[in-house]
């Protein structure tokens, strides 16, 4: 599987899960009444949103810092983040007492940036490098070589994508019979660790990814199953945005059945519905399974199903914005 360690399969995702339990929450997968009227099929919400620093990032994040060597904490970590990733690796710093070099991109919202700080404390460096996602990453792999630091990566780590395969096997813990699921598809960890435990326990069941315009090299590398290369346009999920590896789009295509692609206003609707319907805050990433309901892109046809919100880390200003009433 390329840079993988090894093809990570359902027995380390409840490997993980057994890690977690105590140190992540087990967030609440609920019935959506205003969303299963408009899909006409049950439609539950799995809440990650109400996870610990506001999103999914903390399952992988965790487990991934557990398994380092005594050599490998030694030496430190070097990662990079859109900024939900990054979170997880300074609260697990701070707790393991390991330096934690963390890159985000220019466009990390200042509020994921914050966290990053408080929650590593001494124990973590913030470099914002003045790039997109995919510069940051050289520059962090860059830091890690010159430095003997390991590196983390954010997607492309097998016991990563078990700790967030964790999220899934709630999922089915909670509601047993879900037959459609949508998982937002940013590099491919969450979205091959959910399938992971989905299929493992349903066999049977659906699950697509789903993404925006402005960042879909998922949508235009599904087909042919090879990765290809995109125009990355400035986008609210930014939590999803840049490039993908060959090795998760090919754990992809073994039990995810296909992409969606959502606008950018599908994904301020989404926002706005779920925080009118739901009283909830999410973010942009975390908006897109139900920008794709909302937008008749999902076609559930009666099935139960299940709408991954993976985080709620958006910044006061873009609320505010997206939230405000039109002319």
């Amino acid at each position: 599987m390329g840079a993988l360690a090894f093809e990570p399969a359902f027995k380390d995702v409840v490997r993980a899960c057994r890690f977690l339990r105590g140190r992540v929450r087990h967030t609440p997968t609920e019935y959506s009444y205003a969303l299963s009227d408009i899909a006409g099929a049950p439609v539950y919400v799995k809440w990650e949103n109400r996870q610990l620093c506001g999103a999914f990032k903390i399952r992988g994040a965790l487990y991934r810092m557990s398994v380092l060597s005594e050599e490998e904490r030694a030496r430190g970590v070097v990662t990079c983040s859109s900024g939900n990733h990054g979170q997880g690796v300074a609260l697990a710093a701070q707790e393991m007492k390991v330096k934690a070099t963390v890159f985000v991109p220019r466009t990390c919202p200042e509020t994921k940036k914050q966290a990053i700080r408080r929650l590593g404390g001494e124990w973590v460096s913030l470099v914002v490098a003045d790039g997109d996602f995919d510069f940051a990453d050289q520059e962090a792999i860059r830091f890690a070589k010159e430095t003997g630091g390991t590196y983390i990566s954010s997607f492309e780590d097998s016991c990563l994508i078990a700790g967030q395969g964790t999220a899934g096997l709630e999922i089915f813990m909670d509601e047993p019979d879900i037959e459609y699921l949508l998982v937002p598809a940013g590099g491919g960890g969450l979205l091959n660790g959910i399938a992971i435990s989905a299929k493992a326990v349903n066999p049977d069941v659906e699950i697509f990814g789903v993404q925006s315009v402005a960042s879909n090299p998922w949508v235009v590398s599904w087909e042919g199953g090879v990765v290809k290369t995109v125009e990355y346009l400035d986008t609210l999920a930014d939590g999803l945005a840049g490039a993908i590896p060959q090795s998760l789009l090919s754990l992809a295509k073994k039990r995810v059945s296909g992409i969606y692609e959502v606008t950018e206003d599908d994904i301020r609707r989404a926002i706005a519905f779920v925080h009118a319907e739901h009283r909830q805050v999410i973010e942009g990433a975390g908006a897109v399974g139900v920008a794709a309901l909302l937008a008749g892109k999902a076609k559930p046809n009666g099935r139960k199903t299940c709408v991954f919100v993976s985080g709620g880390n958006i910044d006061n200003t873009r609320l505010r914005e997206i939230l405000a009433p039109g002319p």
